[in-house]
């Protein structure tokens, strides 16, 4: 009976882990909207720690969305606003069967699979056939009609920014 009792408070135990992990958003106040991401730890574990240490850090605070294609997605966490900046830190890929769809949020890369740093991008639509290419860490829970809002270009004659960027259960 005790090993029953005690099996029983580990296993809750370990759910309420799931859930709290589960939880974390990661909400970006932006000239355009606040935009909030759920996280997906369960499907990239390190580029979920990478993204919610750069932005405890302030590192995507002031940051342009410098590739906005209308239709596809808006591209942002490049510190230089042209596409080819990053934080110094490259991520191994972890690619997953999570169908890209309007909201879904996958890293950037280069053609190399585990070039991914810091610049990531949120799908609009028209993102399916980047499924399994690009490591999927978070969908856009609400706020995606500030999405719709961010400037188009690449980069966009007056670009949108990240005004901060924070995490939150």
């Amino acid at each position: 009976m005790r090993l029953l009792f005690l099996l029983f408070i580990i296993t809750g135990f370990i759910g309420m882990q799931t859930k709290a992990d589960t939880d974390l958003k990661l909400t970006l106040e932006t000239t355009a909207g606040n935009i909030e991401i759920s996280l997906l730890p369960e499907l990239a574990p390190n580029h979920v720690a990478r993204i919610s240490e750069l932005a405890e850090t302030g590192f995507y605070d002031g940051i342009i969305f410098h590739r906005v294609i209308p239709g596809f997605m808006a591209q942002t966490g490049d510190p230089d606003g042209n596409g080819m900046g990053g934080s110094g830190q490259k991520l191994k890929a972890e690619f997953s069967d999570y169908s890209y769809r309007e909201g879904t949020v996958g890293m950037a890369r280069t053609s190399n699979p585990d070039s991914a740093d810091s610049q990531f991008f949120i799908c609009y639509d028209g993102c399916s056939h980047l499924t399994g290419q690009y490591t999927v860490w978070g969908q856009v829970s609400d706020g995606m009609d500030n999405v719709y809002k961010i400037s188009a270009g690449e980069p966009p004659i007056e670009p949108d920014r990240i005004i901060s960027a924070s995490i939150s259960e």
